[in-house]
């Protein structure tokens, strides 16, 4: 009798095993195309354009740099970006800022600074640097006017490491 009911405990699992796979492969399938769906989403055309999430879709710079924007761009960054980032190449905390409006458009740039959560979690350039550089940039409530005067000290700064400034303009 003990042999019975064994075999029909066996049995019985054996035959549950079989059954309960059979949606997982449907489950997964399903959960495979849900993301697919969310990557085919329409990309935000600022994304597209490489000018980043937020308030900033337009920057009017001009061939000649405002030194009284410069100063006090410069004064921001040593209070609230040097801790971070270099202006040279080099990589600290963040990424260095050399030729950095060579790489980004200065809306992106911009957006960033302003804008850097949702930048992080919507733009994939911002994505990549936070996957190079392993920590989340913290939001430094800088203004618009604010991060304009750091993105015109950083154009000085591109023309005397790189030699020149504004290349992602043009791209």
């Amino acid at each position: 009798m003990k042999k019975i009911s064994l075999s029909i405990v066996i049995v019985s699992i054996v035959a549950l095993a079989a059954c309960g796979g059979g949606g997982t492969e449907k489950k997964e399938t399903k959960k495979k195309e849900k993301t697919e769906e969310k990557a085919e989403k329409e990309v935000p055309q600022s994304i597209k354009e490489g000018k980043g999430v937020g308030a900033i879709d337009h920057v009017k710079l001009t061939e000649e740099l405002d030194e009284s924007m410069i100063q006090v761009g410069e004064s921001i960054y040593d209070m609230k970006c040097a801790s971070c980032h270099k202006l040279s190449d080099q990589r600290v905390v963040g990424p260095g800022f050399a030729g950095i409006t060579n790489k980004r458009k200065p809306e992106w740039i911009m957006n960033m600074i302003t804008n850097t959560d949702a930048m992080l979690e919507e733009d994939p350039a911002a994505q990549k640097l936070l996957e190079e550089c392993l920590t989340r940039m913290p939001n430094q409530n800088v203004s618009v006017g604010d991060a304009r005067q750091i993105l015109e000290f950083f154009r000085k700064n591109d023309m005397e490491t790189v030699g020149s400034k504004d290349g992602a303009i043009e791209s």
